[in-house]
Formats: C-alpha cells, sequence, structure tokens
C-alpha cells in the first residue's frame, strides 16, 4: 500500500486527507480492521517510536496509551501489586502475571484513565491474548504494534462491532534521516531526534547525592523516553517502570510540574484504601466510576459524596477523603523520578517535585539559575543528573 486516503483531516472541513510516503514508496504499515483518521495515525506513527525505543532502551515489553499526540502515560511489563490490580480495574484478569506485555499494558491503560479514555493504544511486542481482552473492553480507538496472535487479533476485530482500529507496522522500518513537515505553506526540514536515551545520559550527577540506584535508572529512562514524544513543553514523574503523571503542552515549566504532579498524586492515592474501598454500585460503568474516583480524590466541580449525590453512585454514603488524609498519604511517598524536557528556570519546580515523593531527576541543565535548582536539590537530599539534551517535541 502506497497511499491511504482519510476520511479528513484534523476536522471535518479539512478534506483531501491522506498519508502516503514521499519517495512513493509502500508505507510500512498494514491496516488490519477499521478506517484510522489523520489524528489516529499521528498518535499511532509517536506511540510506536516510544514503545519501541523503551523497549530497545531497557530490554522489556512495553506499552503506552496516546491522547491527542501525547501519551497520558508508558510502562515497561513489571507486575502488578494487588492494590495497583484493583486501582487500574485488571484484578479480575486471570493470567495477567504470567504476561509482561500485559503487565505493561494494565499499568499504561490504568495509569490515568480519565485521558486514557478514547486512547490510541501502542505494543512493543506481538499482542497475545491477554492484552487484547483487556483492550477489548476498554474505550479505545486504536492500536499499532508489530503483529498479533491470531485468537487476540479475533477477539480485537470485535470492538465496536468490527471497525476498531487495528494496525500492523513492520518492526524493522527505519525513516528517512530527515523530516520535512508544512506549515501556512511553507516547508520545515530538520533531522529527526535520532538521540539515544540510555544509562550514560544519567551519569553527570551534580547534586551531593549521587547515589542513582538501578530502579531510579529505569524509572528515569521511562520518565525521558516518554517526554521525547510528548508536546513541550513537559514534565514526566515516573515510577516502577511506568510513567505516573504526564505534565504535557504547558507555556510554563512549574505548569508542567504542578499538572504533572496532580496526575501523580492522583495516581498513587487511587491506591489507598479509602479509594479501593469505595461501595459503588454494581450498575456504575468503568468510566463512570473513573470520574467518580477522581471527583472523589480531587474535589472537582461535584461533591460526590453530598446528599443527594451520593446515591447515583454508591450503595452507602462514604466519608470524604479529607486534605489531610491525602497529605498524610503522599508524604509517605517517596523513590519517584522526574524527567524534565528542558531546563528548569527556578527551584519552584523541586519544591513542588518533592510534594510527590520525588527523589531522582533528570534535566539537561543550562539554566543561570542551576546553582538554585541544584541548592534546593541538595536540601532534601535529591540525586539530580544533568543530561545535557533538551528533548522538545512538537
Amino acid at each position: 500500500m502506497k497511499e491511504f486516503e482519510l476520511k479528513y483531516g484534523c476536522n471535518p472541513n479539512q478534506k483531501s486527507a491522506k498519508i502516503f510516503m514521499h519517495d512513493g514508496g509502500e508505507l510500512p504499515i498494514e491496516i488490519l480492521s477499521g478506517r484510522p483518521g489523520y489524528i489516529n495515525f499521528l498518535d499511532a506513527f509517536n506511540s510506536w517510536q516510544l514503545v519501541h525505543e523503551l523497549k530497545a532502551a531497557l530490554g522489556m515489553p512495553a506499552v503506552t496509551s496516546f491522547k491527542h499526540v501525547s501519551p497520558t502515560s508508558a510502562a515497561v511489563g513489571i507486575p502488578l501489586s494487588e492494590e495497583l490490580k484493583k486501582a487500574c480495574f485488571v484484578d479480575d484478569i486471570d493470567g495477567l502475571d504470567s504476561s509482561s506485555l500485559a503487565c505493561a499494558y494494565a499499568r499504561a491503560r490504568g495509569t490515568d484513565r480519565m485521558c486514557s479514555f478514547g486512547d490510541w493504544v501502542a505494543l512493543s511486542d506481538v499482542c497475545d491474548v491477554t492484552t487484547a481482552k483487556m483492550l477489548k473492553r476498554e474505550v479505545s480507538d486504536g492500536i499499532i504494534a508489530p503483529g498479533y496472535e491470531p485468537e487476540a487479533l479475533e477477539i480485537l476485530k470485535t470492538k465496536k462491532k468490527g471497525a476498531y482500529n487495528i494496525v500492523k507496522i513492520d518492526p524493522d522500518y527505519v525513516p528517512d534521516p530527515v523530516e520535512h513537515k508544512q506549515v501556512f505553506g511553507i516547508t520545515f526540514e530538520q533531522g529527526r531526534n535520532n538521540f539515544e536515551i540510555n544509562r550514560a545520559l544519567l551519569s553527570n550527577v551534580v547534586t551531593k547525592n549521587k547515589e542513582l540506584p538501578e530502579s531510579a535508572v529505569r524509572d528515569l529512562i521511562v520518565s525521558l523516553i516518554t517526554l521525547k514524544y510528548t508536546q513541550s513543553n513537559s514534565v514526566c514523574f515516573a515510577v516502577d517502570g511506568q510513567a505516573i503523571g504526564v505534565g504535557a503542552g504547558q507555556q510554563s515549566r512549574i505548569h508542567c510540574t504542578r499538572l504533572a504532579g496532580t496526575k501523580a498524586d492522583t495516581w498513587f492515592l487511587r491506591q489507598c484504601e479509602k479509594v479501593l474501598s469505595l461501595p459503588f454500585l454494581d450498575t456504575l460503568g468503568r468510566p463512570d466510576r473513573d470520574n467518580v474516583i477522581d471527583g472523589y480524590i480531587n474535589h472537582n466541580e461535584e461533591d460526590v459524596t453530598a446528599d443527594g449525590v451520593w446515591q447515583r453512585y454508591f450503595t452507602s454514603r462514604p466519608e470524604p477523603l479529607t486534605d489531610e488524609e491525602k497529605r498524610a498519604y503522599l508524604d509517605g511517598i517517596k523513590g519517584v523520578s522526574l524527567g524534565s524536557d528542558a531546563f528548569f528556570p527556578f527551584s519552584d519546580n523541586i519544591e513542588r517535585a518533592k510534594q510527590s515523593g520525588v527523589s531522582y531527576i533528570a534535566e539537561p541543565g543550562g539554566s543561570i539559575r542551576d546553582d538554585a535548582v541544584i541548592e534546593c536539590c541538595d536540601k532534601y537530599g535529591i540525586a539530580m543528573a544533568f543530561t545535557g539534551m533538551r528533548l522538545f517535541h512538537h
């Protein structure tokens, strides 16, 4: 297939949309089901690069969940605790622990379930049956993977009454080293960002604390590769082999950190006993539960525990999760890693990161206020590496 005609571009009024190879060659994909759109393919090709690089860097199956050309999370295939299984709504899945790819999917899809609603999924490895069964019951637009087990493919083909977007990509495809894009009729050209993110990138530790355990190295690599395919400015919190908070596309660095930190806090709090034991009505669907959990934790637009409201969601009225309880729970968190796609211009980012249990940081360095940022890290015993490499993505 040399060309694929799309229904429309980013919006329905943008007609005459298609994808094709600039040199006239064959596309490196097969469309096994559905009819992916313009934004679907932007998500597919960005997400595939992320998991492909993550697998190469860490040697483990990797999965990411994408929405609007940024990842909601990315993860490698580490087994889940019982609390995390319940928080990710996968505690009923048989055989989960025997599939590292399925564990990676459960983590990636379960991290920020509200933002992953209607996502695009990328798998680094051939899709297996366990992963397909979990994906089948989630609201999702499509998937890209290097292959599919026959039974897994049949499971996915039943999704959306047979219209689910399933794309197979050639894992050996290597793109041209020079990229082109058009904006306002003007062509931009640049070399692809082929910079390799690995352990060596973290060798310049500039703080008094020089200790980066292997778990932190892994998590910082997860964070940095995730940032490489996140719309900038961006910051990413990671722990236990997964991105737990992505702050994407903000003009201010501190806003990136606040957004990512709030998402990380919500991920942690989903695993506390008070949230895990919420007495949901059996009739309440998974997406609605996600919304209610988010409201319960973050005290959003609706007080879900208020009289006259809780009856819509619960069998009995739950006690509110107080700010004091949340702070006490989060104060027990440590060992979180944080990556930034550009330098921190002020130490306020470190102060906010500390509130979410950050112990390790990787950022490019190069700010005129690097000394103040390092001093703030030293105050809290945080180990910080300067990578010297900016990771902007647009």
